[in-house]
């Protein structure tokens, strides 16, 4: 058994949960997820619980009912408080701003960089240099900072670029100037 996949997902009043066709619909206040379970795994919703089972001792089953099940949780914890990633612009000049489903980043480059805020993400700007990725879905959330991120990644010499909050970024020494005496 599954250390992960044999602990009962619990559910708050707040939420309800459909099961069809080989896939769970959960809705909250946050949102509406779904997910479709794969074969060989077994879901059931009793006493407010939501409890995953396999058919099988194979290898594949084995794995996908830990997962099957944090998943699973995730959509639960996310349509009741969703998630958010923070991130953070460093560089003189660079700033971030949120126009309609637009958000623009100005990084340095010759032009602005625009990206299409995905559906079912928000974000916000509490300064222009913080960034604040907020969703139901903590796979799109993760995927749409990311994104952001691979626009600049922080660089090792001095440290410009965007990067998540408490990120570590090793720092390097830059080259030194060999003096010679004539």
């Amino acid at each position: 058994m599954s250390r992960i996949g044999k602990i009962p997902v619990q559910l708050s009043e707040k939420i309800q949960v459909q099961m069809k066709d080989g896939s769970i619909h959960v809705e909250g206040p946050k949102g509406k997820l779904n997910f479709t379970i794969p074969a060989g795994i077994k879901a059931q919703v009793a006493d407010k619980k939501i409890v995953i089972e396999r058919s099988s001792d194979s290898k594949e089953d084995r794995a996908l009912h830990g997962l099957t099940r944090s998943i699973i949780a995730n959509m639960v914890q996310g349509v009741t408080q969703g998630f958010q990633k923070e991130l953070e612009i460093n560089g003189i000049g660079f700033r971030g701003q949120v126009q309609g489903k637009q958000f623009t980043m100005h990084l340095g480059f010759t032009h602005p960089v625009e990206m299409t805020i995905p559906e079912g993400i928000t974000i916000e700007t509490p300064k222009p240099t913080q960034i604040v990725v907020k969703g139901a879905d903590k796979a799109s959330v993760g995927q749409c900072a990311a994104v952001i991120r691979s626009y600049f990644p922080p660089e090792p010499y001095k440290g410009k670029g965007i990067r998540y909050v408490n990120e570590q970024v090793r720092r390097k020494a830059g080259k030194t100037v060999a003096k010679t005496t004539a």
